[in-house]
């Protein structure tokens, strides 16, 4: 290990909780351990905590026809959602969401009924609104949702379909939870 006389840096005190050795590291070592903590916080800025706006149960209602989507609170790097549509008493549609952390961005998966999973990587993430992208699944390609002022939620689906482009508004409006 190199003497302090030969390492300037090994001149500076440590921080508490530095083994010497850790302070002998050099100005290379010290820069490797400020990219480090530069990454870990990069990391948790994109925390599936950011959307805990989410959380809750949200309703579309257009004659007989109901979309409910639900959000359990962020746990465990995971967001858990499920949502189903109905008409009258019948069920249309049902499908499992989750959204995930990924090193580097947030990874929402969709698993509808009767069709493969499909996941999209977070494009945008702001304190109000996040948007998913994957450009080679077939339709959507974008996911997105917005919390408004008044406290409701816009999930919107885009894309391209048959070669057109096709996008879905879901206004939600927030319900209480069953």
């Amino acid at each position: 290990m190199p003497s302090s006389q030969s390492n300037p840096a090994a001149r500076l005190a440590a921080p508490a909780g530095w083994s010497r050795r850790a302070a002998g590291l050099g100005l290379a070592g010290i820069a490797l351990l400020l990219l480090a903590a530069t990454a870990a916080r990069a990391e948790r800025s994109v925390s599936v905590a950011r959307l805990a706006w989410l959380t809750g149960c949200w309703e579309l209602t257009s004659g007989t026809r109901m979309v409910e989507e639900a959000w359990m609170a962020p746990r465990g790097r995971t967001l858990m959602g499920m949502a189903r549509t109905t008409r009258a008493d019948s069920l249309v549609d049902f499908e499992f969401l989750q959204i995930v952390e990924d090193s580097a961005a947030l990874v929402f998966v969709a698993r509808p009924a009767r069709q493969p999973p499909a996941s999209f990587r977070s494009t945008l993430l702001t304190d109000s609104m996040v948007v998913f992208e994957n450009l080679e699944h077939d339709f959507p390609q974008r996911v997105s949702y917005q919390r408004t002022a008044d406290g409701s939620l816009i999930a919107r689906i885009e894309g391209t379909s048959k070669g057109k482009p096709r996008a879905v508004d879901f206004p939600y409006r927030p319900v209480r939870c069953p």
